[in-house]
């Protein structure tokens, strides 16, 4: 077939084949950790990143490279690689760019979790991160300087569900000759595809949406093949000979799939970040359904949304997709089918009343996490968000009295029964 096929037969077909040895229509789960070479020479093509193949499950597996052509074909990149989380898949696609000293400059409106990752952890390489509000795009051009190597954000912010004006960020870091690096986790490619609005690289935790039935942990980076890397000096690991491979030039060798090739072949190598076969199994399933569900998602979304935003015992409800959202507009132009299904709400009544909320549920799991089928609700400044300052809390949109919801596919009217309900004995 030459028609550009659509959305939701890509879900289902995109990284799958019949199994040539069995005839099998689902794909396999290859549950093995090495593979048969042809003969020697075959052996040293692979090692030498001469011939494309599978040597070592730590670098490549069957299933897992299903998911990965699969996940790379919905956001319409050139080449991705899976991982074993979404906190890898961070690591992971910042390693061929990064190196001792060198900084990203990341938005303020991130996940708890990858505000630690970029405060803390990636010090641990020599690796710092400057956070900025990316509303203010001076400030974002100045915190810009000779040692940032990337600029990062959310596509859909969590826990607030903020809409980053992607073409814009684009913008400034094409102008500074940097890599955008969007976390595509809450829109998901169905709701949102960053690389066509600029983006250079695009990280999943398929942990949620892909996955979207709260079984498995996964991770995936897709590189758009646009970038040049040989621009400037700034990325010696993909522009100067590689040690391990002979002198090779990433670049120069492999061209718009340099960046995918050092993912697996010096990253999952020497990192071993790997994602496991059953995993990717289970994300592959629930990939086939993602447009099904992403629509009753925002469906519901939209319906709890405008409920909550008239009730008085709510302060403010963060959806964009509000016409009373400041990012309303926004919203339109970067997620038009949905403003996603993750927000945040404050309840009137400070920090006991967040917690009394979320103790009072019944219908709603109250879990560290998002992207379910179910409903979910955490609160962030107890929880997710706890390690953080009250200034990072405060602009990540995570207040004492905030509490995120994840919006599942379940009937809308039983999930505001609940919310109603809980709000009544945290508000009493």
């Amino acid at each position: 077939m030459t028609k550009t096929l659509g959305f939701d037969t890509l879900q289902v077909h995109a990284g799958a084949k019949p199994d040539p040895a069995t005839g099998a229509r689902q794909v396999p789960i290859y549950q093995t950790t090495a593979y048969v070479f042809r003969d020697a020479d075959h052996a040293a093509a692979l090692f030498n990143l001469q011939e494309v193949g599978y040597i070592y499950s730590r670098l490549t597996n069957p299933t897992v490279s299903a998911l990965a052509e699969r996940i790379t074909t919905l956001e319409g990149g050139a080449g991705g690689f899976c991982c074993s989380s979404g906190h890898a898949a961070q690591i992971m696609a910042l390693f061929p760019l990064m190196a001792p000293g060198r900084n990203v400059v990341a938005s303020t409106k991130l996940y708890g979790g990858t505000v630690q990752q970029f405060s803390n952890t990636i010090r641990k390489f020599g690796w710092s991160a400057k956070f900025v509000d990316f509303e203010d795009h001076a400030a974002l051009k100045a915190a810009i300087d000779d040692d940032t190597r990337a600029v990062f954000c959310e596509s859909i912010a969590n826990p607030g569900g903020y809409i980053t004006d992607l073409p814009a960020i684009a913008a400034i870091a094409d102008a500074a000759g940097l890599p955008l690096i969007v976390d595509n986790t809450s829109a998901t490619p169905y709701l949102c595809r960053p690389i066509e609005h600029g983006a250079t690289i695009v990280v999943h935790s398929t942990t949620k949406y892909l996955t979207g039935n709260g079984t498995v942990t996964g991770g995936c980076v897709v590189d758009s093949g646009k970038f040049n890397w040989s621009q400037s000096d700034k990325f010696p690991s993909l522009t100067a000979p590689e040690p391990a491979y002979h002198g090779l030039k990433f670049h120069e060798a492999l061209g718009g799939m340099a960046y995918t090739f050092h993912g697996i072949a010096v990253g999952l190598r020497d990192l071993g970040m790997t994602m496991n076969p059953q995993g990717a199994h289970y994300t592959l399933m629930g990939i086939e359904t993602l447009s099904l569900r992403m629509e009753r998602h925002v469906q519901n979304a939209t319906r709890i949304a405008n409920w909550l935003e008239a009730d008085p015992r709510v302060e403010y409800v963060t959806w964009a997709g509000l016409k009373s959202s400041p990012y309303h507009d926004r919203a339109a132009r970067i997620v038009p089918k949905g403003a996603g299904a993750i927000f945040t709400f404050a309840i009137k009544g400070g920090y006991e009343a967040g917690v009394k909320f979320v103790n009072s549920v019944e219908l709603f799991s109250h879990v560290a996490n998002l992207g379910d089928t179910r409903s979910l609700v955490i609160h962030s400044a107890s929880t997710t968000h706890r390690q953080l300052t009250p200034e990072q809390r405060a602009a990540a949109g995570a207040g004492d009295n905030v509490v995120r919801l994840s919006i599942g596919i379940e009937d809308v009217n039983d999930l505001i029964a609940d919310l109603d309900q809980a709000l009544a004995k945290a508000t009493a």
